[in-house]
């Protein structure tokens, strides 16, 4: 009965045997050993750099993909932008291979890469930003950067950074632009020959789905190649086009809505009495000033360029109306002053008639010689030269000294006149523009009346003209650029 039952008493013992190693592998300590025995001394030299595919010598084919988590900022001044990242970079190292080792019982299930902290501890390739302005590391909590060594040899670095990346900037159809940023990975000092980098194959860029850009909104993005050569030769280099719209409503409500109101605001002046010169003058300074400080606000938010913006037309324009405005009340009151000056002529000429109407009594002015109390031939003469035309108009003839000499046809003169050295008749009509029409300037007598009237339509129209011509202008030049990028 003993020799019947020792065959499976020995069996499983053997089972047995077999079953408590692996029950109690740590798989951490496996990992641990794995590491010593691909990266100990004299067997692993991060100096040197993989080989090509198959074990040959062409150059180390680098993997790249990126996943994009943030834009921090969008700079016109500096002309650069922010951008906080997640680069990773993947190649075959066949001195990290440890496939053979991991037959042992499930291990090649449980142990599917190895992950370290310490980048110095195994061959990098020496990639930089080649657009990059500053960089920065995450440390927080613990250094954002991992590398997962897999079975077969590959490796896997995945790192966090925050960078600032120039990005050149035409700003000519600003603020209805569109700017294109690109961000550039290259090797620093190893050649083609030596190493190259290439896209990953699918999804090589991510973006997150939530992203958000202050004024401005993430377009498309291409992934392409752009290999440099330069002296010391020809260097593997990869790009990310990212194409930004810039929003308009933000500029539709904080530029273009205020100049609108601060141009129309100064034609309010249009509407005030001519008279009323403290207010005409103090709301035309005070809308040029804001127009100014605002153009001056828009600039500041600018770099200095050679050309022309699309932004300096608009402010431009509406800063030309405002002075324009304030330039009409100079004339308003220059013709104001003008048309005092002739009233008052006329006051004078008026009250000389009546005196000498008295004086003479009831002789028609144009049959009777003046006295020596005549018209004076200054007023007179202004007011031919103003060309009046309300009331009659006194033309003085054959004067000697200013005033008129007695001629014949005087009073107890038997003589027949011969001439009327002063005559009093009214203006024909269509003479010099002084023409009555029914039309609406008929209804001012002043010039200055006339004048605001006339701007009340002019201004309007013209800033019309101006928008429209503005607008076409500028979002054909935007579709076209948009067909030209595309």
């Amino acid at each position: 009965m003993g020799m019947v039952l020792l065959p499976f008493i020995l069996i499983l013992l053997d089972t047995g045997w077999t079953l408590r190693p692996q029950s109690r592998i740590n798989y951490r300590e496996e990992e641990k050993k794995i590491l010593d025995e691909i990266l100990g001394k004299g067997v692993y030299d991060n100096r040197i750099r993989p080989s090509g595919s198959n074990g040959t010598d062409d150059a180390t084919l680098i993997m790249v993909d990126l996943y994009v988590r943030s834009f921090a900022k969008i700079d016109d001044v500096k002309m650069e932008y922010s951008v906080q990242i997640t680069f990773r970079q993947k190649w075959q190292d066949d001195r990290l291979t440890y496939m053979h080792k991991l037959t042992f019982g499930d291990m090649k299930d449980r142990i599917k890469y190895l992950t370290m902290t310490d980048a110095k501890k195994v061959w990098m390739p020496d990639t930089f930003f080649r657009n990059e302005k500053e960089g920065r590391f995450h440390n927080i909590l613990v250094p954002n950067v991992y590398i997962r060594i897999f079975p077969d040899g590959y490796v896997l670095y995945s790192i966090r950074v925050s960078l600032t990346l120039a990005c050149p900037m035409n700003l000519k159809l600003y603020p209805l632009d569109r700017q294109k940023c690109s961000l550039r990975v290259a090797s620093y000092g190893w050649t083609t020959d030596d190493l190259r980098y290439q896209w990953k194959t699918e999804g090589p860029v991510q973006i997150v789905k939530d992203l958000h850009l202050p004024r401005f909104t993430l377009e498309k993005y291409v992934s392409d190649y752009c290999n440099i050569k330069t002296n010391t030769g020809e260097y593997s280099c990869l790009t990310v086009d990212l194409t930004f719209k810039r929003e308009f409503s933000y500029y539709l409500l904080t530029i273009y809505v205020p100049c609108c109101m601060l141009v129309i605001v100064s034609w309010v002046s249009f509407w005030l009495d001519q008279n009323a010169i403290p207010a005409r003058v103090s709301l035309g300074v005070t809308t040029l000033l804001t127009m100014s400080t605002q153009t001056s606000g828009i600039s500041a938010q600018l770099p200095p360029v050679s050309y022309t913006k699309a932004i300096d037309v608009w402010t431009g324009a509406c800063q030309g109306f405002v002075f324009c405005a304030l330039l009409e009340f100079a004339l308003v009151n220059y013709a104001s002053r003008s048309d005092m000056q002739r009233e008052r002529a006329r006051e004078r000429i008026e009250r000389a008639r009546r005196q000498w109407e008295l004086e003479h009594g009831d002789t028609p002015v144009n049959n009777v010689n003046h006295s020596s109390n005549s018209l004076p031939t200054h007023d007179t003469a202004l007011l031919a030269m103003n060309g009046d035309s309300r009331g009659p108009r006194v033309s003085l003839r054959g004067f000697s000294g200013g005033y008129p000499q007695p001629p014949s046809g005087y009073p107890g003169d038997h003589r027949a006149p011969l001439e009327r050295p002063c005559e009093v008749h009214l203006a024909s009509k269509g003479v010099f523009g002084c023409y009555r029409s029914k039309s609406l300037l008929s209804k001012f007598a002043s010039r200055a009346k006339r004048i605001d009237v006339i701007s009340r339509f002019i201004f309007p129209l013209l800033f019309a003209i101006f928008n429209l011509a503005y607008w076409l202008y500028y979002l054909l030049a935007k579709g076209s650029n948009e067909d030209f990028e595309d």
